[in-house]
């Protein structure tokens, strides 16, 4: 670590959250919990339906997918591994104005480490990860909330620059 660099200034990962809608409850995703558990290492967490939509038979409180949230040290080793199915490589437009960024994998099976099982099928996931700055915590907290000042915020080109930096990654 460079001493120049100001501490407060330091980007770094707060989480790691992967989802995977499934559409239907029962047997599919059952599957796609698997899948995830496979994937991650920890249980998944069902979403379920906030709007009724009769086109795709979903209704209010229907499980439809699924979610988990990994930080520390697990959230750095699954993002390598998911990166490594993308090749390494992400687009501008994955990053947002806040930093943060997002890509999809079509199938589980291009994540190395990851065998493909025949009764579980094939099914995509989206990686969301969540960049912070140490002082973050004050947009959090529970008494005296504030906002974060415009010169700490991550922008988008510092993200870019940190996942450049940390993690290889190619950015078109």
């Amino acid at each position: 670590m460079d001493e120049n660099i100001n501490p407060m200034k330091q980007i770094k990962i707060e989480k790691v959250t992967v989802n995977m809608g499934v559409g239907q409850s029962g047997d599919e995703m059952k599957r796609a919990q698997k899948i995830m558990e496979k994937i991650t290492g920890t249980k998944a967490v069902q979403t379920k339906c906030k709007v009724k939509q009769p086109k795709w038979e979903i209704r209010p409180g229907l499980p439809i997918g699924l979610k988990t949230t990994l930080r520390g040290q697990d959230a750095k080793d699954l993002l390598k591994r998911t990166l490594e199915a993308k090749d390494n490589t992400l687009l501008k437009k994955n990053f947002d104005l806040q930093g943060n960024f997002a890509f999809g994998i079509h199938e589980y099976i291009d994540i190395p480490g990851i065998k493909y099982d025949p009764t579980l099928g094939i099914r995509g996931l989206d990686v969301v990860i969540t960049l912070t700055k140490p002082g973050y915590r004050v947009k959090k907290r529970k008494i005296r909330k504030k906002s974060v000042g415009k010169k700490h915020m991550i922008r988008k080109e510092d993200a870019i620059a940190f996942v450049k930096d940390q993690f290889g990654v190619v950015v078109e």
